[in-house]
Formats: C-alpha cells, structure tokens, sequence
C-alpha cells in the first residue's frame, strides 16, 4: 500500500474513533509496527494527529506548530506555489501580504524580478525580505508585535488596514475543514485576515496539501470568499466541489 493513501486512511480512522492504536494500526495495514510509528511521527509533525506512546488521537484545534517547526515543513512546495502565485501579480499592483510562511514565500518570489509594487502587511518578516528593494514601496501595520513569529496583531492593526483599498490580498491560513471553512488559531489573527478579504478587490489563497482537512478553532471565513486558490496537490473532493460550485480557480504547482 502506498504511503499516502495510508496516511489518510490513518487520519480518517482518527477522526471517527478518537484514539487509535499503534497495534490496531500494524493489524489493518499489515506492516511493521516501525512502519506506522513513522507514519505516526510524519502526521504528527505536520499536526494532522497527536501523538501519544503507543499509538494517536485527534490534534488539539487550539494549538499550531511552532513558527521554527512551519518554516522547516514543505518549504519546497511552499517555494513553487509562491512562484505561481507571483505570475498573477502585475507590476504596479498594491497589495496586502498577511502573515505566515506562505505568504512569506510569495513575498521572496515578488522580491526577484516585480517592479513598483505597494505592499501593506502585517508581518515583520514580510518587510524585512522586501526592504532593500527600491522598487517595493512597503507599508507596515502599527501594532501589538508576537515574538514567536514577527506577527503584529490587535485592534491599532485592525483599524490600520481597514484605511485601505488595494487589488489583491494574499492570505495564509492554518486549515480548510471539507465544508471549506477557513480556519486559524488565533482570533485577534483571523480579525485582521477577515479585513484583509473585505478591502482586497481579489483574495488569492496559497496553500499547502497538509493544510486541507486540518483542524484549528477559529473560523475565519469560507474558501467560497477568495478569488483563486493556488496549492501543490488536487485537493480533497469536498473541496473541490466547493470551487466547481463557486467557479474558483484552481491552481497546483509542480516541479
């Protein structure tokens, strides 16, 4: 059996039970218990399941990863959609870049080659990659700023992006649940990205596959709100109906 399929399989049985054994698990898949202690340790970092000695349950929906451990995950996969994300992005254009790795990484792909763009953001990092580049003209959020990641949050952000208008917002977001709600972690987070989607006249959403189905505990939106979706992986069917539904673009980056 392929490693993927498994994987999901694993995901579902978590889901629908609540706990799973690492010996109920070897049984089904008929491998080694190595195997699905793999397995267990793969899912676990990307934080599709907790992890507990002798076998898995479901992830906490109010806790993320670390920033550290976020950077380090996909960030091949992260690259290329940044890459394809930027081709849509014309020179000239004005444009929220929220927080994230993801978004990040889009702003390092605008960094290379765009010309007289304006970026207004919310994230430390985001400036600093574009801030030695004169044809980037940056606009900072004032700010409660987290050391964890380069965030800056609360209401003086809140009220900072509301005085815009600008063409395209490119969001980050912790999961999309199969009903395509848009979830995140922290609520003060998900006001400014829901002002981010009411003052951007296109919402661009990237994203990796581990994002899809992943559990946080606070809904922000519906993906049925953004104007082009940007992944690397076909995304679950549920999904996929939902942007057939609302005529969404679907885009997946590869090599």
């Amino acid at each position: 059996m392929k490693q993927i399929p498994r994987h999901q399989q694993i995901i579902e049985m978590v889901k629908k039970q609540g706990y799973v054994s690492t010996e109920e698990l070897v049984e089904k898949f008929n491998v080694s218990p190595q195997t699905i202690r793999r397995d267990l340790n793969e899912l676990a970092d990307e934080n599709k399941i907790r992890r507990y000695h002798g076998g898995a349950t479901i992830p906490l929906s109010s806790e993320n990863t670390s920033y550290s451990t976020r950077k380090k995950e996909h960030f091949t996969e992260k690259d290329l959609i940044a890459e394809e994300l930027a081709k849509h992005i014309p020179d000239g254009a004005t444009l929220f870049i929220d927080i994230g790795t993801t978004p990040e990484a889009v702003a390092k792909a605008l960094n290379k080659n765009h010309k007289q763009l304006r970026v207004v953001t919310n994230n430390i990092n985001v400036a600093s990659i574009l801030l030695s580049n004169p044809e980037i003209k940056v606009i900072l959020a004032g700010g409660e700023v987290r050391n964890r990641d380069g965030g800056i949050v609360g209401e003086a952000t809140l009220d900072f992006i509301k005085q815009f208008r600008l063409d395209f917002g490119i969001l980050g977001i912790s999961g999309i649940d199969y009903d395509g709600s848009l979830l995140d972690f922290d609520y003060h987070e998900v006001r400014v990205k829901q002002a981010i989607i009411e003052n951007s006249r296109s919402v661009y959403l990237a994203v990796d596959h581990s994002k899809f189905g992943r559990n946080a505990m606070v809904k922000l939106g519906n993906i049925s709100q953004i104007n082009l979706l940007i992944t690397n992986q076909q995304p679950p069917e549920e999904i996929s109906a939902i942007l057939k539904e609302h005529q969404i673009p679907l885009e997946i980056a590869s090599h």
